[in-house]
């Protein structure tokens, strides 16, 4: 009985909730790694494009969650409790600080700081859910922390109010990835709608909606369905799957595919520094991934105890 549990825990492909999680979060790198790219057209103030982008992503998202919660929106909302409150604040104000240490300081800045936050959530994950991480994830954080510095060339300079940002965005990113672990069985895509609704009502006051132009409307919408709204939601389903240490890791492609949509859409070729230190980075995010799923080695041992025919594959 226990073996059939484990197998009806998998989609009909036979991949577990640990591989989907995965999964999830490789697309929700992908998506937030346009953000580069889509903001080099931009050219309202920084006030302007938090407030434009996170208007549409505060609608894309409320749809999302109307769309799943088949019209009981207000008890979704209701259970996700303070957790969700606080997971909506962290992740507004991780946003708020990533828009605000683009444009207050190097990029090499904020690539480094986020680079830094999988070692964060390693210790908020270990101090708040006692959930460590395994030898291969730090060897594999590591590695991609160094892939970090021969892109960027290290940390870089920039104002105080850009460098502070960035640190921010690193912490509040962290805890939101433990918040949302933590409280894996509550979807908190609501929490996300919340966020970027808080979003924009703090930055609205700051903004000047007359400078907009038709293309920066278009930009910052896209940013907001795709770049935020989409990202972020699959974000927060991924992160209920998987350790908090190996989500951080794996968002780390973001950092790599960033300059691959530049050269992409503005044909600046990236550098080689940036080749190579992105290789290192998809290296280390692909050997962590393609770590044997424990719950494939369980329902595979059980199997062979049992008798089963066919455990499921990862």
């Amino acid at each position: 009985m226990w073996f059939t549990r484990r197998v009806s825990a998998t989609d009909p492909h036979g991949w577990t909730d640990h591989r989907q999680g995965q999964i999830y979060i490789v697309v929700a790198s992908i998506f937030w790694s346009t953000a580069g790219a889509l903001q080099r057209g931009l050219t309202v103030d920084t006030a302007t494009q938090i407030t434009g982008r996170a208007f549409v992503a505060a609608i894309a998202l409320s749809l999302l969650t109307a769309f799943q919660t088949r019209g009981e929106a207000r008890s979704s909302i209701r259970s996700i409790g303070f957790p969700g409150v606080v997971l909506a604040a962290c992740m507004a104000g991780a946003s708020g600080c990533f828009v605000v240490a683009l444009n207050r300081s190097t990029v090499a800045s904020v690539l480094f700081m986020q680079a830094l936050s999988p070692f964060v959530a390693i210790f908020l994950s270990w101090l708040i859910l006692r959930e460590g991480a395994s030898r291969r994830t730090w060897m594999a954080t590591g590695v991609a922390v160094c892939g970090v510095v021969v892109m960027v060339g290290g940390p870089g300079r920039g104002s105080a109010v850009g460098v502070l940002a960035s640190v921010m965005m690193a912490v509040l990113f962290a805890v939101t990835i433990v918040i949302a672990r933590h409280r894996r069985e509550i979807s908190m895509t609501p929490a996300v709608a919340l966020s970027q609704i808080g979003l924009f009502l703090c930055a609205l006051p700051f903004a000047d909606l007359g400078s907009i132009t038709r293309k920066d409307a278009i930009l910052m919408a896209t940013m907001g369905i795709v770049q935020t709204g989409l990202g972020q939601a699959f974000f927060v389903i991924g992160a209920r799957l998987i350790p908090a240490a190996e989500v951080a890791l794996i968002t780390l492609l973001e950092v790599t595919l960033g300059p691959v949509w530049v050269w992409l859409f503005h044909s600046e070729r990236p550098g080689t520094a940036t080749l190579i230190g992105g290789g290192i980075v998809l290296l280390a995010v692909v050997v962590q991934s393609t770590e044997p799923d424990v719950a494939d080695l369980e329902a595979t041992a059980v199997a062979v105890v049992h008798g089963a025919p066919d455990p499921p594959n990862g």
